[in-house]
């Protein structure tokens, strides 16, 4: 029985995408199982999106994709072909933090930060479906994430604090 070495087999051509990242056109050639989330990190420099568990368990590579989260751990990048991904890093505005990032800071929803960019991206989109959420909502808006530091009561907070924070914003805009 003769066992081929790794350089014998046979890999599939690279295939060329493009995606929108944080509003810009990223066009790649990329092979068929690279992760989005190493994408993301190796080719885009999206470094705030973290790689933990890579069994979709842990939330930390949490993006937005075309407004949804997903876990880009779990996700190849030629599926991302013509989508717009969202990042931790497109959140802030010409170095403003955005109100979301604001609220953990002030909240102090963090501790070793590892989790906090997957966190902050299922609040974008917890938010923009339930702008006011009841705190059972946010418990199960942020169920797929796992943060191991802070015991999650400031996290919560942060929630509560970014949905006064972008409220006091659309108001202040009418």
């Amino acid at each position: 029985m003769s066992v081929d070495s790794a350089d014998d087999v046979e890999r599939p051509d690279p295939r060329e995408i493009t995606v929108t990242v944080n509003g810009e056109s990223v066009t790649a050639a990329v092979p068929p199982r690279l992760k989005l989330s190493d994408f993301l990190r190796e080719q885009c420099d999206m470094n705030g999106v973290r790689v933990g568990c890579e069994h979709g368990v842990c939330g930390a590579c949490t993006v937005l994709e075309d407004g949804a989260a997903v876990k880009s751990c779990l996700s190849y990048a030629v599926q991302a072909d013509g989508r717009e991904i969202e990042t931790v890093e497109g959140l802030a505005d010409d170095g403003s933090l955005h109100p979301i990032q604001e609220a953990y800071h002030e909240t102090h929803a963090l501790q070793c930060g590892f989790c906090t960019s997957g966190f902050v991206m299922a609040t974008k989109e917890l938010l923009e479906d339930s702008p006011d959420p009841s705190r059972e909502e946010i418990e199960t808006g942020l169920a797929d994430n796992i943060c191991r530091c802070t015991g999650y009561q400031n996290i919560y907070d942060a929630v509560e604090r970014a949905a006064e924070k972008l409220d006091e914003a659309e108001l202040a805009e009418e």
